[in-house]
């Protein structure tokens, strides 16, 4: 039995259908097709059938998957455990922030590749939260403020950030003095997530309202430029703004606390090795020479 057979099955079952699964693996529709026919043809069961929406798993395909997957699991630490110390090899599927990165992290993701040619590195950018599991993913880089989760997140680096604002902003609405006059100003968000602020040693939690939203920390960069609102965003993203007077530091005594850079992973005991050889290699370059906390669950 062929483990590609294998994997492939299980990425067909997990992905909902051949063509997420194609796209998952990096390979052609018929690749996957050709494949999974081989896997029932040996087995001598229908493992899956084809819906309009993509393709569900039949009785026998239920039972056979989770062994699937263990069998792919032992293949892959079997072979970490035999193949030189400095080899990676097999694929590694990351997600990584669109706004952070092209600038910041792919060249790091390029410098393990350099590293290891061997391994193949399937980037995804997007600032969205993917779904690790359900979308295959091995791990994720994410900064900012972690969601409660049954993922495993390790710090590999501090995102400072600051309230900030046109001067044209400023000169039609004022500025805010405390995080309580921050309702009374248009906020530029993701969603509906709450601000901290830091008085002192206390952390302040502010829910500002705003009328501006995009999914995407750039955007939010050019709707505060453009004077639409108040912006809390990440100094990597308004260095050259405030540089230029383009954007001016707002409510200077209540800075945001610190947030951080985390890979995270699905839950389990021991993660892959290239997932933590990729976590060394963020620290090395995020962190030089700090020693930062152990993965835990967020």
């Amino acid at each position: 039995m062929d483990i590609e057979e294998l994997r492939t099955f299980v990425d067909v079952a997990d992905a909902g259908g051949v063509s997420a699964a194609a796209l998952r693996l990096g390979v052609a529709k018929s690749i996957v097709s050709r494949r999974l026919a081989r896997l029932e043809a040996e087995l001598g069961v229908q493992l899956l059938v084809r819906t309009t929406r993509g393709a569900a798993l039949t009785e026998a395909g239920v039972a056979f998957r989770d062994h699937a997957a263990r069998v792919c699991a032992e293949i892959d630490a079997a072979r970490e455990a035999i193949v030189p110390a400095g080899d990676l090899r097999g694929r590694l599927r990351v997600a990584v922030p669109l706004t952070f990165g092209p600038t910041y992290f792919v060249p790091i993701l390029a410098e393990m590749a350099r590293r290891h040619p061997r391994l193949q590195i399937h980037t995804f950018c997007s600032d969205r939260f993917v779904d690790l599991i359900a979308e295959g993913y091995d791990c994720a880089i994410r900064v900012g403020y972690l969601p409660d989760s049954d993922l495993i997140a390790r710090r590999v680096g501090p995102i400072h950030g600051r309230l900030v604002a046109s001067p044209a902003y400023i000169a039609a609405h004022g500025a805010p003095e405390t995080p309580d006059e921050l309702l009374a100003h248009e906020a530029l968000m993701q969603g509906n997530e709450a601000w901290q602020f830091l008085d002192g040693d206390r952390v302040v939690t502010v829910r500002p309202q705003g009328r501006f939203k995009a999914d995407s920390g750039a955007a939010l960069l050019a709707a505060a430029a453009a004077g639409i609102g108040l912006g809390y965003l990440p100094d990597a993203l308004t260095h050259d703004h405030l540089a230029s007077g383009a954007l001016v530091p707002v409510m200077t005594r209540f800075p945001p606390p610190p947030a951080g850079a985390y890979v995270v992973r699905p839950p389990g005991r021991h993660p892959a090795r290239k997932i933590r050889v990729l976590t060394d290699l963020l620290i090395e370059h995020c962190c030089p020479g700090e020693t930062l906390p152990e993965p835990a669950a967020v």
